[in-house]
């Protein structure tokens, strides 16, 4: 299964809680509406993460799963799809979405329930690491390592597919990583345990500086 993921920047002007309440809604049910989507989640930021002294690097990101990547091809040559991709000029600054397509890895299986916070790092390697050594390292050992912190309940990784390299811009991100925690609680634990600091201490084997990431609530649409 092949994803889309769209990192989205509310509009200028327009409040955190208008832009979220606007994509729930009004955007969701557009792309509902896109033929061939199997799968389709929004990760709202949390409002918390906006009372910081370093405002969030994303306001939230969109996941779009189809069986192939010939399907994600939908929003080019239908309606609805283009109706859904027009929508994003109406609560987004369109000037600073970015979008990757992506095949999904999940490192350590477990349940999710609405009431969880999920973490987003946006993933970027060392530039002078290979692609294929980069997705196989990030996987094969990264994952294990990172999967031994006890209070995730789910992890999963999305790797840039091999192809978005090849275009005319470059991918933003090479990737992003996804885990869910029962609270901010459990997430603000899972900061002072060894295995997080062997996470963390890995993470110059195979990235480049500090990941960017997001707090947010994950809302299942289809």
């Amino acid at each position: 299964m092949i994803k889309a993921i769209y990192f989205l920047y509310k509009k200028p002007g327009w409040a955190v809680e208008d832009f979220q309440d606007y994509w729930r809604t009004t955007h969701a049910d557009l792309v509902c509406k896109v033929p061939r989507v199997r799968r389709y989640f929004q990760s709202h930021t949390l409002l918390s993460g906006y009372r910081r002294p370093i405002p969030p690097p994303a306001d939230g990101i969109e996941e779009i799963s189809f069986d192939a990547v010939e399907d994600v091809k939908t929003f080019e040559t239908t309606e609805p799809g283009r109706s859904a991709a027009a929508d994003f000029r109406n609560f987004t600054d369109i000037d600073r979405i970015h979008r990757i397509l992506v095949e999904e890895m999940t490192i350590k299986e477990g349940a999710v329930h609405e009431d969880m916070v999920k973490s987003i790092e946006f993933v970027t390697r060392k530039p002078d690491m290979p692609l294929s050594d980069f997705h196989r390292y990030w996987e094969k050992t990264h994952g294990p390592i990172a999967a031994k912190i006890q209070v995730i309940n789910r992890y999963v990784q999305s790797h840039t597919l091999m192809s978005e390299y090849g275009k005319k811009v470059p991918p933003a991100y090479d990737g992003i990583a996804e885990t869910w925690f029962d609270g901010t609680a459990a997430m603000r634990a899972s900061a002072a345990s060894p295995e997080y600091a062997a996470t963390r201490d890995d993470e110059a084997n195979f990235l480049e500086g500090e990941l960017p990431f997001i707090i947010t609530k994950e809302i299942k649409i289809v």
